[in-house]
Order: C-alpha cells, then structure tokens, then sequence
C-alpha cells in the first residue's frame, strides 16, 4: 500500500499535540521515526553523525538484547568493515553513553551497558516513539478485535503521526535498511487499518480522502484497491467501484501477467452482488437492524473472557487470524509448555475473527490436563456442541461414530469458530472438526498434535525478558513497578517468561502491598524454593508441570528426571544416554517425545534444554529418587571428564590418576572436542556442578579441560574452572590435584602472557609436589618455570630448568612433556641467534609431537622450525613445513594457530618475491583471527603486513597497517606489567 508522502497528513490527522511525558518530566526521549534524534526535558541533544546514530539504533531496536561486537559491524558497516575491526566501536559508543546517560552516571547504570562479547540498550525510563507506536498499534488490534472501531480508528491516527517523514532517512548499513522497510510497512499497514475503520464505520467520504492522500507509487497494492472499491461502493458508486477493479486487474495482468488475488475478488464478488455485510460490516449489519451505533445483532458466542493484557503474541496473532480459503475448514493448532499462554493466544484470537463467522463461536475445554474425573470425553464435547448449535436438549446418541456423523450433518451449512483448548491427541481433535466449508477451528494443546491435519503449526514460546517486565508493569501499576525496575527485571527473569509464573507473581505482590519486588526477587533466589514461591490460591506453576509428568509413559518419566541432572542448561542425546544405559539413537526418540510433550525444548536439531522452571521441577523429582540420582549425576560427570582428557593434546595417558575413559562413547579426540565445543561457555557450570558434592571429580573435569580451553583462547573460563576446582583440592581424595590444578593454572597464565603469575603457580605447584613426591607433577612445575623464566629473558634458568624435564620426561615416559620441553628450548635458541641448533630441537620435538599423533602439537613445532628456517634465509623449506602446519590447524579448527601458520606462510611469499600472495595470506590470517585472540598475536600479523605492503611500495597501506600494531602493542603493554614480554611464541 502506498505510504504518505513527507509532510503530507490525511484530513484528520493533524500534527501530534500531545506533550510526551519523558520530556515534561525532564527525562530521556529518543525517537526513529523520522530523522533520529534524542531530546531531555524536550532540550535536543547532539548524538553524532549518521554512523554514530546507526549504531544507536542498532542497539534501540533490539532493545534489552546483547548485540555482539560483530552484529554492530555487520549492521552498520556490513560487507566494508573498518580495519580496526570491532576495536573502532567504542570510539562511537563512548560519546553516546556521553550524550544520553545522565551525569555522573556508572558504568552500571549506563543506558548503553558493555557485556562480555558486545553491547545491550537497557532503556530504564527512557521512552521511543517506537514503544509509542507498539502501544498505539496493539491498541488498535485489540479495539478493531472487540468491535470498538471509533476506538480503533483513534490508535491507528495516534500511530500515524508520530511518523515525522522516512523512518531512520540517511543512515548507513544493512540493518537501517531492513529496518526502514520495515517500519516504511508498518506506516502501510496501519493506514491500511485506519481506512478500514472508517469503512467499517459508514465514514466513506472520509476513507476516499485518505487513500487520495496515499501516493501512487504503488500501483499493485491489492489492499488499496479493495479498500477503495469498498469506499465507493459504501458512497453508492457501484459502476466506479467496479472500473476501479478491472483497471486494477489490467494492470496486473497487463504489467505483471497476474490475475489478482483471492481477496479482491472477493471484494469484486461482493460489489456484483451488493453484498453490504462483506463489504460494508458493522455499518451495513447497523441500516439493515436499525440498532444503534456500535450494538450488533447479538448471535451465540460461549468464548471465554479476553486477557486484559496479552503482551509479545503480535507475530502469532497475526498468523492466527491470517484470512483462510472460503471452501474448506481450516485447522490451526498451537502448542507449548504448561504456563505459556496457549488459551489466551488463542481465545484472543478468536475474539479478533469472531465478526467473519455468523454462525457463532464456540468453545470447549477438554481438560485434558486436569484431574481424571475433570477430563472431558468426545462424546461428552460432541453432546455439548450438538446442543449449542441445535439449540434444544433432544436425545442424542452416546456411540461415537454416530455422535461425529450427527455432528457434521449438524454444522455442514454453518460456518463457524471452534475453539478446543487443553487437548491430548490429534484423535480426540479430528472428532470434533465442523463441517461447514469456510469454518475455522483453532486448537491448543501442550501435545504437538502431529497427527492432525492442521493448515497452521505455531509454538508458543516463553516471553522475552522485556516482553515479560511489560506484563508485570501491567499487573502491578507503573508506579510500582517502576520504582525497582532492577528489581522488576530480575523477577521477569526469575519467571522464565512464562505468564502462568508471571500472573501468580503479580498477583501475590497485589496481595502484598507491603512487600518489596526486591524482597521477592530473595525469596526466589534459591533454585530449590522458586518454584514454592510461584503459588497463589488454586494457581500453582509446579502443579502445571506435574499434570503434564503425570501422563507421561513410564520410560519417559525416567527420562525426563535424568535431564534434571544434566549439568549443563542445554545438551544432546549422548548426555541422558550415559545416564539411562541406553543408545544414543533410542534416547533421542524419547527425547523428541518429551519435545512433542512441550517439556522439551529443541532450539536447533540435535540439541535440546530444559525451560528454566521445568528444569527446577526436574530436580525436585529426581532428588525424590536419592539413589537414582546419585548413579545419574556421577554418570554424566565421568562423560564430561572422559570428553576433557581425550580431546587435550595431553590424551588419556597424561593424566595418571582417575577414571578409565577407555570405554567412552568418543571413537577419536575430535568427537571428543566437538561434544565439549557444543557446550559453549556452560563448561564452568559443570565443574561448579561437579563441586556441590563429587569434590575429585570437579578436579579431574577442571583439569581435563584446561588445554581445550586454552587453545581457544577462553582464558577466563578455563581459570574460573580451576578456582572452583582449587577449592575441592584439598578435600579431593586424589592427592595429586592440588598440585595439577596450580600447573593448570600457571598454563592459563603462560598462554595468556601472564609469566610473573604462571612462574608463582608453578613454584607453588612444585612445592606440593615434592611434598607428595610426585615425579610427574614435579616435571611438569618445572616445564611451568623453565616456560615462564624463558619468556621474562632469565634464558639461564629456563635452559636449566627445561633440560632437567627433559631428563624427567624420558624417566617418566612423557612423550608430551619431552616435546614440549625440546621445543622451548629450540626456542630460547632461535632467540639468540642460534637458529641451526634451535633446529635440531625442534627435530626431537617434532619426532615425540609425530609419536604421539596429535595434530596441533605437530603443527605448533613445524611452525617453530619453519620460523628458524626464515630466519636463516631458507623461504622454501619454511613454506614446505607453514603448508603443512596450516592443513593441520584447519583439520582441529584452531584459529589462532592457523593464523599464525599462515601469517609465517606470507613472509615465506614474500622472501620468495610473491608480494601478492604474500598480502593475500597475511589478509587471511587476520580474517580468521576472533574476540579471544591474543593481541601481540594480531599486532605481529599486521607488522607482517606492513612489510609486505612497504616492499610492495604501498606505503599509505604499510603506514596504516604499523599504526594499528603499535596502538594494539601499547594497549596490550599498558595492561601488562613491563617486566612480562610479549614475545611468546609458546603461547600459540
């Protein structure tokens, strides 16, 4: 549909005289719908340039939402990113935060909060004219759904104006684009609306002059044009209306070769047969019955009462009531967990499509879910439909087969609304389907009723964390809620978005005027009691689960328990298999029926989580079964150490003590390494899992999983991991772990250039080591010292310390450590110069790092004699062995050694004469760098790059690419103490 022009205002519209009551308070007031601006207290304040302000409404817009750094990139600068990368964005942030946030304002409190990863817009009090017009859009869905359509007609003119011209004008990037359209279509959509409403309401002239003040810009707009044939015809210009079809309909056909859709001819249709009630609605019903304005001939109608506030449901709402083909019934079924609002979705639903259907709307609950006495059988629900549209209590028959025949024959010539609520089986369902061609039959169900021939599926999903706190500002007043908003945002998040868990708050805080939010939010802080506390009167969010638990098969039951032990929120089949004895393949089947159940959720194939309140229920079940639980929880923890220690470059044979993984279910380390990939950043919780009671088995998963972590660069989970473990150490019945967990330590430290700390770790590590006389422990404290003195220059008790473990390795048997240990010492080598004996270290290193088969450690010690190879002036072996290293970090998906592999494959080009390649791999190595990269790393590779770029005689470039590793090398040497050195090639 056609969208107005800038400045243009239909008759009635007028400029927005309302004073926003943000700015007349003197608070914060941002506004898109136009040129973007922000104004305090209606004073306007300076927010940039157009970038600046793209990246403010990248972050507006996903309000409450982390937008990672790399989101923020790809919105604003999309496919010409700055080569500074995701460091340039603070340079913009900081001046918003400056602009918007109020003086003196923390960090904490900033509208614009820095997470781990990115940014989120936390509005606080700050208002949008894009929450205004949210507001003023449901409030006319809601009013044109009740029939109240003056009321209607007066949100969508509320809404329209608070456009001040093009949505976002001038902004850069992909993502102001999408938004703009968007935004260009809702402004569409609700003049659309607004049209509509004065048809409805006999305002023919009215509409005609708004779809005048459209431009013609579109002239395929099949909503238009219906809308304009009604107009006319409802002015009782029948022959226009009609002209004004077939000059659409050559266009169409003359210009696209299309007919026009189903909805226009309808319209047509209706204008050849003088259809008022189609086309004309409520203002034809009201001439023909002479009744008064806004009082509709009454029909039956046994909907229940519409929710007051249905809140975040607009995207299914609009499918539900999407229009339907007249000559056929049409099925739509939603499911989803206990709690979640299926009634509600739907009976909203029903009321905004009740006036389509004059034959009535009915309604039946079958209680599928209540106590078994409170069920409602087919024949009982085909007895109830039968009388309300027969309207008499004559006999009826109690065979079903005859109860469905008689049903169908009842309603064959009626078109009508159905709502099912609350059903168990596709079977129970197909019973009750009317036969009126046209009728409509909306069902909800926690079951996926894949049995069903339904035309629409939908799921309802728990409501987002912003989407919740408006619900719970509705229920407990603005001024309430309003007065804790930290406190109000983490209740909704307490809730798991659930509205069943969300009313029940409300409700006990209406009852208790004196309590706090902040006091309730204590109350549910305990995991263990949440669930207690979300209980009012008969209402009850564990009772809702129970229901469902209940009329689970036996086998699933057990399954359903077992997943309240998992130590992680999501998880794949592989995690209940260990725990039930079963196979993989088995154990998903039952999986997908718990997610058909909607007691499972399934945000991508493959892996499934548990919705927050479920989970809690879950563990309450489970801990009725003491001994069940206890072979569960242990289970599962030994998969997690099994995964840990065959993934390390250490394999299973590096860790002396604890469990026998030689019977996991991973065939190689690379199963091994996905499994835990597929984790994320949940690997922390599983060794605080481990902690509240398996105190060597915390241990054991911490340390197994330090050399995944480290290669990863996810240094501060690897070390958050280690202080849960270190406090289980001296508890642990395994003796070794205090000293392990302290090596583990100081390799986080070293890989991270943190020599001063990683040295203190591993004298400490020794210490206890020879405490407990343990050989091995002791190898490797001093593998730590002889690492950390090499990288602070103290290079005569580095070689000291690493060739006395190279001594201990060989006693031991460890061919890890021997190789490891060679390689440093070829290192401090090739520091001094002394590049051909640093070579034949690193030849012993390879050989062990070849014995032990495991590909990063090979690719590490070829990339160091690859670096002694250039050093000396051989570029061609140099680019035989970075070949090699390169094939093998892509084969373990290491980024950051990849990167180096092919950074040193580049100065090999160029020492060859290839400066094009050489550019080329040098681009690549820093296309493939990340957030957890190290930033000597990155300023190394771009000190590379400039060489190249000034051999090239590309000097701007050399200049920008030296520039930026300089500021990178201060950055990092400000945060580092100027004792450690950057130059750690061990660390790769």
């Amino acid at each position: 549909m056609g969208d107005f022009e800038a400045g243009t205002v239909p008759a009635d519209l007028g400029a927005d005289s309302g004073a926003d009551p943000a700015e007349a308070t003197g608070g914060l007031r941002i506004d898109l719908l136009g040129p973007v601006r922000a104004r305090r207290g209606g004073a306007p304040l300076d927010i940039g340039p157009v970038r600046r302000q793209a990246v403010l409404a990248a972050l507006v817009l996903r309000t409450e939402t982390l937008v990672t750094h790399q989101q923020l990139l790809d919105d604003v600068w999309g496919t010409e990113p700055p080569g500074t990368g995701r460091r340039v964005l603070p340079s913009y942030v900081y001046p918003l935060r400056k602009a918007l946030d109020v003086p003196g304002a923390r960090p904490a409190e900033s509208l614009i909060r820095g997470e781990h990863g990115g940014y989120r817009f936390v509005p606080g009090r700050t208002r949008t004219d894009l929450a205004h017009l949210a507001e003023q859009a449901v409030g006319a869905r809601r009013a044109k759904a009740a029939g109240e359509l003056a009321t209607a007609l007066d949100h969508c003119t509320r809404a329209l104006r608070l456009f001040r011209g093009e949505p976002l004008p001038g902004l850069p990037g992909p993502f102001a684009d999408t938004e703009r359209q968007r935004l260009v279509q809702q402004r569409r959509t609700l003049h659309e609306q607004r049209v509509e409403c004065l048809v409805l309401l006999g305002r023919y002239t009215d509409a005609l002059d708004d779809l005048m003040a459209a431009p013609t810009a579109e002239p395929y707009d099949e909503p238009l044009a219906a809308l304009r044939m009604r107009a006319l015809y409802g002015s009782g210009r029948q022959a226009e209306a009609l002209t004004a079809y077939q000059e659409t309909r050559d266009r169409l056909l003359g210009e696209l070769g299309v007919e026009p859709g189903e909805e226009l001819r309808r319209v047509h249709q209706g204008v050849l047969r003088r259809d008022d009630l189609l086309l004309l609605g409520q203002a034809a019903r009201q001439r023909a019955a002479g009744s008064a304005p806004g009082q509709p001939p009454a029909r039956r109608n046994e909907l229940p009462g519409d929710t007051a506030c249905l809140v975040g449901r607009e995207a299914e709402l609009a499918l539900l009531t999407a229009p339907v083909p007249d000559g056929a019934v049409s099925v739509a079924a939603v499911d989803g967990t206990a709690g979640v609002g299926k009634t509600a979705l739907v009976v909203r639903a029903a009321w905004m499509l009740r006036d389509q259907y004059p034959d009535g709307c009915l309604f039946v609950d079958l209680h599928a879910h209540s106590a078994a006495h409170e069920s409602l059988r087919p024949q009982r629900a085909l007895h109830r439909l039968l009388r309300a549209v027969k309207g008499a209590d004559g006999d009826l028959p109690d065979d079903l087969d005859e109860l469905v025949t008689a049903w169908r024959a009842a309603t064959s010539s009626l078109r009508l609304l159905l709502v099912v609520d609350d059903a168990r089986s596709a079977e129970q369902v197909r019973t009750l389907l009317p036969a009126g061609p046209g009728s409509r039959m909306l069902v909800a169900s926690r079951q996926r009723l894949s049995g069903l021939d339904a035309d629409l599926r939908l799921t309802a999903e728990p409501l987002s964390t912003g989407e919740a706190v408006t619900l719970l500002t509705h229920l407990l007043g603005e001024a309430r809620a309003e007065r804790e908003p930290e406190a109000a945002h983490e209740l909704a998040r307490r809730c798991g978005g659930l509205p069943l868990a969300l009313r029940i708050t409300g409700a006990r805080l209406q009852n208790r005027p004196s309590w706090t939010l902040a006091h309730l939010v204590d109350r549910m802080s305990d995991d263990a009691r949440r669930l207690g506390e979300l209980r009012a009167d008969d209402r009850s969010v564990e009772a809702a689960f129970r229901m469902s638990y209940d009329q689970l098969a036996p086998e699933l039951r057990r399954v359903f328990r077992a997943l309240g032990l998992s130590p992680t929120a999501g998880f794949d089949p592989l995690t209940p298999a260990v725990m039930l004895g079963r196979s993989r393949e088995d154990t998903e089947d039952l999986l997908e029926r718990l997610v058909d159940a909607s007691l499972l959720q399934q945000p991508r194939p493959g892996r499934y989580r548990l919705h927050d309140l479920v989970r809690d229920h879950t563990r309450r079940l489970a801990a009725a079964a003491p001994e069940e639980a206890a072979a569960d929880r242990a289970a599962v923890l030994h998969l997690y150490t099994a995964a840990g220690r065959i993934a390390s470059d250490w394999g299973p044979e590096g860790f002396p003590t604890g469990p026998d993984v030689s019977g996991s279910p991973f065939p190689h380390w690379l199963d091994a390494a996905a499994w835990l990939d597929a984790a994320g950043g949940e690997l922390v919780d599983v060794v605080a899992y481990a902690a509240a009671g398996e105190h060597d088995l915390a241990c054991w998963i911490a340390e197994s999983m330090v050399d995944h972590l480290v290669r990863q660069g996810r240094f501060h989970e690897c070390r958050a991991a280690l202080q849960v473990a270190l406090r289980c150490a001296d508890v642990a019945a395994d003796r070794r772990m205090p000293s392990s967990l302290r090596n583990c330590m100081a390799i986080a430290d070293i890989y991270q250039g943190r020599f001063r700390q990683g040295h203190a770790w591993s004298a400490d590590a020794l210490r206890l080591a020879r405490r407990q006389g343990d050989l091995r422990e002791q190898a490797r404290a001093i593998a730590g010292l002889g690492a950390t003195e090499r990288a602070m220059g103290r290079t005569a008790e580095a070689v000291a310390h690493l060739s006395e473990v190279v001594e201990l390795a060989a006693r031991l048997g460890d061919d890890w450590l021997a190789g490891m240990s060679n390689c440093n010492l070829g290192a401090i080598f090739d520091q001094q110069g002394r590049h051909e004996e640093a070579l034949a270290y690193y030849a012993t290193s390879l050989a062990f790092a070849e014995k032990i088969g495991r590909p990063r450690m090979i690719s590490k010690t070829l990339g160091f004699a690859a670096e002694a190879h250039l050093a000396l002036g051989r570029h061609v072996e140099a680019r035989s062995l970075l070949r090699r290293a390169a094939d093998l970090a892509r084969e373990v998906a290491d980024l950051q050694l990849l990167a180096v592999s092919l950074s040193l494959l580049g100065a090999a080009e160029h020492g060859q004469g290839d400066l094009r390649l050489a550019v080329a791999l040098h681009h690549e190595a820093l296309a493939t760098l990340t957030e957890h990269t190290s930033t000597p790393l990155e300023a190394e590779v771009r000190r590379r790059l400039g060489n190249t770029y000034a051999a090239a005689g590309r000097g701007a470039e050399a200049w920008q690419q030296f520039h930026i590793a300089h500021a990178l090398t201060g950055a990092e040497e400000r945060r580092r103490p100027s004792s450690e050195s950057v130059n750690d090639p061990s660390t790769r």
